[in-house]
């Protein structure tokens, strides 16, 4: 792998917590990622979704589906940068591991819940999943991942500045990730790569679940001109395949506009290894200006017709109840979670540690599972 001078060498890595020897075939990035996509926590993505409840259809994204698409962007543009993929693909992969069910409707119910007992983020949630919460391995807690992916996952999207939130805190006591300032190029790639995605993806759920028409985003910037060109090169195309043929090239407009402006970045901050571009005070992996502009008029468009889509909204406060009644039921009745749960329960001394405990269990839940024990213990209380 030929990287740049201002790439994480595996090498030159800072290890892990707890110390492993190497591995015979894979490199520690390798590793990390390996871990991930074996963790309890990433296949339960596959029953979280972003916008849409999960059983709303097969077609829409879910967490884990997004995941997979962030880190296939991610991987192409860290290749383009010489940056390395493995350790880019890693962070991309983790990204979202800290989500609650219900996507940020549920992490909205959750952080109000939690404000008296240190709040609720979903990225200090992925670390404390993968430095405690994930039980599978003889000599730790957590996935032991190296320091240079834990980084990635707790500030891919810039420094933490301010009171650090619970879960990220602790850990950070311990093992400090250096959380004011920014992260590494390729963790950087990963919080741009999920933006491209989910603008895309986001697209497309939209017009399958008709919230909107491919005329009506004909009329946004980038998007507009990739139809226009799918055209004029196969007019009378259908219109599936006309859809398809445009948002793939809305795709290849922002991934294009981010590697030359990280490259030209990159060059002009003199950046000469990892650190270097960590002690920088911007970040080098963007958008250009006029595209960044062109990408705020689509999220703007989302946000109005498909964020907050009456439907939508709906959903919000159905799946908001879930976890506000779900929360303070498993508050009183401890007992009534998993065994698996009674050792942390039994642990817990005070409101604020069971509420700690409640928030873990309730935000590892999917949104099937989280519907399903709401009907059980709740609606039918079982």
């Amino acid at each position: 792998m030929n990287l740049a001078r201002y790439a994480c060498d595996p090498a030159a890595s800072r290890g892990r917590l707890h110390e492993e020897a190497m591995s015979t075939f894979r490199s520690p990035f390798q590793r990390d990622r390996d871990r991930i996509i074996h963790s309890s926590a990433f296949r339960r993505l596959k029953h979280k979704t972003q916008v849409f409840v999960e059983h709303e259809g097969d077609y829409f994204r879910t967490r884990l589906t997004h995941s997979i698409e962030v880190a296939q962007v991610a991987r192409t543009i860290a290749g383009s940068l010489g940056l390395n993929q493995e350790l880019t693909e890693a962070v991309a992969l983790a990204h979202d591991l800290g989500h609650p069910p219900f996507g940020h409707t549920g992490e909205d119910a959750l952080q109000a819940l939690m404000a008296p007992h240190g709040g609720f983020d979903h990225n200090a949630q992925a670390i404390r999943i993968v430095t405690a919460l994930e039980r599978h391995y003889a000599g730790f807690d957590g996935l032991n991942l190296t320091w240079e992916t834990l980084e990635g996952i707790a500030k891919h999207n810039g420094p933490v500045l301010g009171p650090l939130p619970y879960g990220l805190e602790e850990y950070n006591r311990i093992h400090d990730l250096e959380l004011r300032t920014h992260a590494s190029a390729e963790a950087q790639v990963a919080a741009l790569a999920d933006d491209i995605a989910y603008n895309n993806h986001d697209l497309l759920d939209g017009l399958r679940a008709g919230l909107f028409t491919d005329p009506e985003v004909e009329t946004l910037p980038i998007v507009g001109p990739a139809y226009a060109e799918v055209d004029a090169v196969w007019p009378g195309l259908d219109h599936k395949r006309r859809r398809h043929e445009a948002l793939r090239r809305v795709f290849g407009v922002m991934v294009t506009d981010v590697i030359d402006t990280s490259r030209r970045l990159l060059a002009e901050s003199g950046a000469r290894d990892a650190q270097s571009v960590r002690d920088l005070r911007h970040s080098v992996v963007r958008f250009s200006t006029p595209v960044w502009q062109e990408i705020e008029a689509i999220r703007a468009f989302l946000f109005s017709r498909m964020y907050r889509a009456p439907s939508v909204m709906e959903e919000r406060v159905r799946v908001t109840r879930v976890v506000e009644e779900l929360f303070p039921f498993f508050m009183g009745n401890p007992g009534r979670m998993p065994a698996a749960w009674q050792e942390d329960v039994a642990r817990a001394e005070g409101a604020t540690a069971l509420a700690r405990v409640v928030a873990d269990y309730v935000a590892g839940m999917t949104d099937r599972f989280a519907l399903q024990e709401h009907a059980r213990l709740i609606v039918g209380r079982g």
